[in-house]
């Protein structure tokens, strides 16, 4: 027995490409093997405006079953979705099936021919959903493995619920998220509240409809968020509410020492403010005309006027409105304040006695850009007024 085995190692040992070869064949696919593979478009369906999803099991190049998964406006041109599911009957290159859509109970049928073209694949046929008849006209598509349309299907919606600190979170900024059959009622316990919904979450995307749960994104004081968070967590339905990412910038942000600014642990805001547009005034070379904090967002707004140099015999003036927002630089309270400032935004108006010059601004181009303009280095006077720190993107520290 063991000279047998000294002469079959001695044949692998002489023949390397013999024993390489043994191990390719055990590793090629099998042909026949059972998978599934996933199209994630279907070009121009529906003009373009439909998310689909094809899911085929086969083997080999026969499909032995397929189910569409399509989510398309519900009306022309309109941002509410609706949704079928239906399994389709394979019959060669004819796949074909009925069911009834999922918000709006509409009868749907499915005729679909399909055909491979080297790698890519051809569709022909009808949709029709209630009385609406859609062709299917679409043409090399591509698929793809479970794999990878399980990595596809990964979405982050950025609630952090124990942030260290607000350097990747806004400290207004909450977002919450519930159930879609728990939404409504959520959304009208907040009537009445001191919170801000925002409208664009209020839509009820694709990726909503196939999960079955929807993000909320809510504005509110920042001396409030935890309060809010804890009380949605306790709501039937919700499935995760955290800080999220929002108004704060990090490239406009400071953090300076609370004891100046703080009275029996709550933040001095009019001493703030008094600071906060004493510098401003300065940098901007304007007088400060008002000054507000939002008691739903926190929001502070400040408005500051100046003669405006567009035309100076006119006797124009520019206002100019700056947005800030104050917190602790981390949730639960800490020994430092975090102040964001945003871009100054500039308007030119008439004010003088008698008749007045209407304007209108019609300059093109980045409007963004025009307010960095016009900042005339605010930032950099009130890190030094305010013994503050910037904050380094690069190395996530403040500096």
């Amino acid at each position: 027995m063991r000279a047998l085995l000294f002469v079959v190692a001695g044949l692998f040992a002489a023949t390397p490409d013999f024993a390489l070869a043994q191990i390719k064949l055990s590793t090629k696919p099998d042909p026949n093997a059972v998978e599934t593979r996933y199209f994630t478009a279907i070009d121009g369906l529906m003009d373009g405006n439909a998310d689909v999803i094809l899911k085929e099991t086969r083997q080999g190049k026969t499909v032995n079953a397929a189910t569409l998964d399509l989510c398309y406006p519900a009306e022309k041109n309109s941002d509410r979705k609706d949704r079928f599911v239906v399994n389709l009957a394979v019959n060669g290159q004819t796949m074909t099936g009925t069911t009834q859509s999922l918000i709006d109970k509409k009868p749907v049928t499915v005729k679909l021919t399909r055909k491979q073209t080297a790698d890519t694949f051809d569709f022909r046929g009808q949709i029709t959903i209630g009385q609406t008849l859609t062709e299917v006209a679409s043409s090399e598509n591509s698929d793809i493995s479970e794999k990878e349309f399980q990595d596809s299907q990964t979405v982050d919606d950025g609630i952090n619920a124990t942030p260290k600190d607000f350097t990747e979170v806004s400290p207004e900024s909450v977002g919450v998220r519930i159930k879609l059959d728990a939404a409504t009622d959520f959304l009208k316990s907040l009537k009445g509240q001191d919170v801000e919904v925002a409208l664009n979450s209020l839509t009820v995307t694709c990726d909503a409809l196939r999960s079955g749960q929807q993000t909320l994104n809510l504005s509110v004081d920042p001396d409030r968020a935890a309060a809010l968070i804890a009380k949605a967590k306790a709501v039937p339905g919700v499935v995760a509410a955290g800080w999220t990412t929002g108004l704060v910038e990090m490239d406009r942000a400071i953090r300076f020492p609370a004891a100046d600014y703080s009275d029996g642990g709550k933040i001095n805001r009019d001493k703030l403010v008094a600071t906060v547009s004493g510098v401003l005034s300065k940098t901007l070379s304007a007088k400060l005309a008002s000054s507000s904090w939002s008691p739903t967002s926190g929001r502070l707004t400040l408005v500051f006027k100046r003669p405006s140099q567009v035309y100076p015999a006119l006797d124009l003036t520019d206002a100019i409105e700056v947005d800030g927002m104050v917190s602790s630089d981390k949730p639960g309270g800490t020994d430092h304040l975090m102040l964001w400032i945003g871009n100054p935004s500039t308007t030119t108006s008439d004010e003088g006695s008698g008749a007045k010059l209407n304007l209108t601004d019609n300059t093109p181009g980045d409007d963004e850009g025009a307010d960095t303009r016009d900042d005339s280095g605010s930032i950099d006077a009130l890190i030094k007024e305010l013994k503050g720190q910037r904050f380094d993107a690069d190395k996530s520290i403040w500096k």
